[in-house]
């Protein structure tokens, strides 16, 4: 029988039988070789290459079968965070849409000390090289005194620990003699280390993606503008007029003085020229019989438009079950804003036919020029007046008072002001550095509450594009987010009174001038949505295709405050109006004898009966 690990340990300590015990300088070399022997099977003398090798167990190992220790279990090791958030979403400017972080910051802290160094360019370090430079001034011979001091303390400790030494090898040969004479302690066995008895391969861990460093700490670049502009066609006709110009002005100058002279004698004389020199060929004396003769032509070629828009009603819209469509009438557009998109439509409240458009760019990465359009719908082929910015637009807006100025917001911060009734491409007023202009863009001109804040609602998960206020219910307003989700508020409740999902991010939503109900809402996937809260509450009445291309997409719509009629701005600068059919623009029914009621008197209690189906309880009892 092969021994056990508690006899021959037993007999290292006891040595053979029969003999004498083991001193301690030789206990290293027996353990030694009982470690070498506790494998083995035979007794001594029995050679150890030939015997088979048993393998030392601890008492709480598991008993495994052969199938349990050849099943493998891969592992991979990775420098991923588990708890790290894996659903952050931020907007990509260059993507123009909101797509998740791939790359998160995997770092986590378990132990974090602060030391107690000092730094030397600190107020603390420097107080303390103050004190010590003093110090040291002030008592020159106290260093070399405790340095005398320093030096004797260590010979004395030298000497000590001499004494210290011979002491110990006095007291080990005392020891070794009486140990010679009486049984050694029993040595401590060191524990074993048990040799891996399982099928389990360590291998090397490795990062599957390196990380990216985070832009959070790079530092702002040094502010720069662009001087470089674009070669247009409109630019380089308007280079090669100009070039003309000076060759007449310099061919003038080179008239022969007899020529000169022989005009000014005509004069004195009383004679008069008939010359094309002498007629004038400003235009700007039949500006106005040129746009009655342009709007007589265009009358002629979009007559069935024309007649559309005035008469034509939907008579399918009775066998639809309550839904609409929209009637696709003009489509404006302009030449030089073919690259510049919809940033800002207004109509102006004097002139129902009159609307402005503001061009610029969403793109935050490729920012350059701006224009502000006037059209009317009289003249859809060219607009009424055209004014061109160096930055983008990005909201516009009538004075109420006086419906020939416009103000304006653009992407640099500056704000500026139009007036139609000066013959001038350049603003009236316009906002500089010195007089306090915005350091970001300007998205919205509002006078009230500048100072600060009145509420802060929770509304949507991703940026709030529009906002709008209902024309008829001074609480109740409207949101739309690029969370695909449209919301109708109550601004005394905190959580929304009605919410839609159009399953695509909304650009804007705009409320309706003829009804409380009736919103309209449009997303980026080219589709115009129109609801009426009154008929069904759940879905839109009519849904859309307006912008057929991938590439386009829609960014704002506007009702107009006095035709059934919307009009549309996408990202091609185009903007198309489209007649709203009867479903979508119902208006109460008159009882025999009676007028039919409008107006905020009728509105406002047909969209409070709406809110207090959705609104709490306890708000209701309250009332």
């Amino acid at each position: 029988m092969p021994a056990k690990a508690g006899d021959k340990h037993r007999q290292s300590q006891t040595g053979p039988s029969g003999g004498k015990a083991v001193p301690p300088r030789a206990a290293k070399s027996v353990s030694k070789k009982r470690d070498e022997d506790v494998s083995t099977e035979g007794g001594e003398g029995v050679d150890e290459h030939v015997t088979a090798r048993t393998l030392v167990k601890p008492p709480d190992q598991l008993e495994l079968t052969e199938a349990e220790l050849k099943e493998e279990f891969t592992r991979i090791l990775t420098a991923n965070n588990p708890h790290a958030p894996q659903n952050i979403v931020r907007y990509r400017f260059k993507k123009r849409a909101y797509r998740p972080v791939r790359y998160v910051d995997q770092m986590a802290v378990h132990f974090s000390l602060n030391g107690n160094m000092i730094l030397k360019d600190s107020d603390e370090g420097r107080r303390q090289s103050v004190k010590l430079s003093a110090a040291a001034e002030k008592a020159p011979t106290a260093g070399t005194s405790e340095e005398a001091e320093i030096k004797d303390e260590e010979s004395a400790g030298d000497t000590q620990a001499a004494g210290e030494k011979e002491a110990k090898e006095a007291g080990a040969a005392e020891v070794a003699e009486a140990d010679e004479a009486e049984e050694p302690p029993p040595l401590r066995m060191k524990e074993q280390k048990l040799a891996n008895q399982f099928n389990f391969i360590e291998r090397a861990t490795r990062t599957l993606d390196n990380p990216l460093r985070d832009r959070a700490c790079q530092p702002e670049p040094t502010p720069c503008k662009d001087f470089s502009a674009t070669a247009n066609q409109w630019k380089i006709y308007d280079a090669y007029e100009e070039e003309l110009q000076k060759m007449e002005r310099s061919k003038e100058k080179e008239k022969p003085k007899a020529q000169i002279a022989k005009k000014e004698e005509d004069k004195k004389k009383g004679i008069k020229l008939t010359s094309l020199d002498l007629q004038s060929d400003d235009i700007t004396k039949i500006s106005k019989v040129a746009k009655i003769m342009e709007r007589m032509v265009n009358q002629n070629i979009f007559d069935d438009i024309a007649q559309d828009f005035k008469y034509f009603e939907d008579a399918s819209d009775e066998y639809r079950d309550q839904q609409g469509t929209l009637l696709p009438l003009w489509k404006f557009q302009y030449e030089k804003t073919k690259r510049l998109a919809v940033t800002a439509i207004s109509w102006n409240p004097k002139y129902k036919d009159l609307f402005a458009v503001g061009y610029g760019s969403y793109d935050f990465m490729k920012q350059g020029q701006g224009m502000l359009l006037l059209y009317s719908m009289k003249n859809p082929s060219f607009p009424e007046y055209v004014f061109n910015s160096v930055s983008g637009i990005m909201c516009l807006d009538f004075h109420n008072d006086r419906p020939y100025l416009v103000a304006v917001g653009f992407y640099d911060g500056n704000v500026a002001i139009y007036n139609l009734k000066k013959a001038t491409s350049q603003p009236s007023y316009k906002s500089s550095v010195k007089s306090g202009k915005h350091t970001e863009p300007v998205w919205q001109c509002s006078k009230t509450y500048s100072s600060q804040f009145l509420d802060v609602f929770e509304a949507h998960h991703m940026a709030v594009d529009s906002v709008s206020w209902n024309p008829y219910h001074l609480k109740v307003f409207i949101s739309c987010s690029s969370d695909w989700t449209v919301k109708i508020w109550d601004h005394t409740v905190k959580t929304p009174m009605f919410v839609f999902d159009l399953n695509s991010a909304v650009g804007d939503v705009a409320w309706s001038p003829y009804s409380s109900t009736v919103f309209a809402a449009v997303t980026t996937d080219g589709k115009a949505h129109v609801f009426d809260l009154s008929i069904n509450k759940y879905e839109a009445l009519c849904t859309q295709l307006v912008v057929a291309k991938k590439k386009n997409k829609i960014t704002h719509i506007q009702f107009n405050p006095v035709y059934p009629v919307v009009i549309i701005g996408d990202e091609q600068g185009h903007v198309t109006s489209l007649k709203l059919s009867p479903n979508l623009r119902k208006m109460p029914k008159a009882k025999k004898g009676q007028e039919v009621k409008k107006g905020p008197e009728v509105e406002i209690p047909k969209l409070d009966k709406l809110l207090n189906l959705v609104r709490d309880p306890e708000i209701n009892g309250g009332k």
